[in-house]
């Protein structure tokens, strides 16, 4: 490495965050109300209803873990 490499390399800013969020199943049970949604309007009522509640509490949870890791960063 040249020592003009190097030079470029110093003046390198660390990626934003720095600290990636805890893994979480939010997303993939998201996913399946949409799916179940879907599903819903082709076969019936009773599957889109379970698709829209499994919707509302997976996004119920996901911004709820996501408004307390904003307020431990704010601190």
């Amino acid at each position: 490495m040249s020592s003009q490499q190097r030079n470029e390399t110093d003046k390198w800013v660390k990626a934003k965050p720095g600290v990636l969020p805890k893994p979480t199943y939010y997303p993939f049970f998201l996913a399946l109300g949409l799916a179940f949604l879907g599903w819903g309007i082709l076969l019936g009522w009773v599957v889109a209803l379970a698709g829209l509640i499994i919707i509302v509490l997976a996004l119920r949870g996901w911004i709820n873990i996501l408004r307390h890791e904003a307020k431990r960063d704010r601190h």
